[in-house]
């Protein structure tokens, strides 16, 4: 669990103009997010665009940030979908170089709190790895209860954490109040992270960490060490570049900020569009201000 404590981040996936996928910009983002003082990768979640990448296109991504990575971090692997028997399946191939795996809860078929207990049960028994839950309502329809998930960590082995992005505090903060000892409670939005830092959280699986590792990975652990008033800083510092990010949609925003900075394009695959004139704008203008 040690290992995903921190700041995490969920990596975008470059693309090239044409929609192909542009491994040197994921070289150049690696070390990036790395040398930015990250604590850990997390490759293939929905900030990579993994809904428009062929299976293939995965494995590839997945095999350059191992080779470029070179063990300096700890890797999660994004595996999830609301088929359950297909998703134990590719949880227990062999995954060289990934040391847990994230699962968001099933979406678009509304499963009861029991299905989606039942889901991670059979998960939890098809790897030695650590799993981290992922519950992001907003994208599955499907709210995964506090209650739900304090069963799940109490009957599953391998399942270490909860990425927690119901923007629910009372929700949250009930986890973390309850939780066993040794399971993880990350923030799954980059806003709330300083104050469920402050409520007992563990740490964050972030996008902005994508673009701006060095200024987040400060604020996250000066909270974590009980700086709370640099950490405060940085948090006010960052919190609008935070809000247009998601705007006109993730990773649009972020990809936008990287190009800025000459690591990689903004190119995004459909139904994604890149963000509008003035949103860019705006995003530049605030990141030109950071000190």
């Amino acid at each position: 669990m040690s290992k995903f404590k921190g700041l995490g981040v969920a990596m975008v996936t470059p693309f090239m103009p044409n929609g192909d996928v542009d491994f040197g910009g994921l070289e150049k983002l690696t070390n990036h997010m790395i040398d930015g003082g990250v604590d850990y990768l997390v490759v293939q979640g929905t900030t990579g665009e993994s809904a428009t990448l062929t299976a293939e296109e995965k494995r590839d991504v997945l095999q350059a940030v191992v080779h470029t990575n070179a063990k300096r971090v700890p890797i999660v692997y994004g595996i999830g979908g609301n088929n359950t028997r297909a998703v134990t399946a590719a949880i227990a191939q062999p995954l060289d170089g990934v040391d847990g795996i994230l699962s968001v809860s099933p979406y678009y078929n509304k499963p009861t709190q029991g299905g989606i207990i039942e889901h991670y049960k059979s998960l939890d028994a098809a790897t030695h790895l650590p799993i981290i839950l992922y519950n992001v309502p907003g994208r599955t329809g499907s709210n995964v209860l506090g209650e739900t998930t304090l069963r799940i960590a109490d009957s599953c082995e391998n399942i270490v954490a909860v990425k927690e992005a119901s923007g629910n505090m009372e929700q949250i903060m009930g986890i973390i109040n309850r939780r066993k000892e040794g399971f993880a409670v990350l923030s799954g939005d980059d806003a709330l992270t300083l104050p469920l830092l402050a409520a007992g959280a563990d740490g964050v699986i972030s996008v902005v960490g994508n673009a701006l590792p060095k200024h987040f990975s400060e604020m996250v652990h000066a909270a974590m060490k009980g700086d709370m008033a640099h950490a405060r800083k940085r948090h006010y510092e960052l919190l609008e570049i935070i809000q247009l990010l998601f705007f006109e949609g993730n990773p649009a925003g972020v990809k936008e900020v990287l190009a800025h900075l000459g690591v990689c394009g903004n190119t995004v695959r459909l139904p994604l569009l890149s963000v509008s004139s003035a949103t860019k704008a705006k995003l530049i203008e605030r990141v030109e201000r950071l000190s």
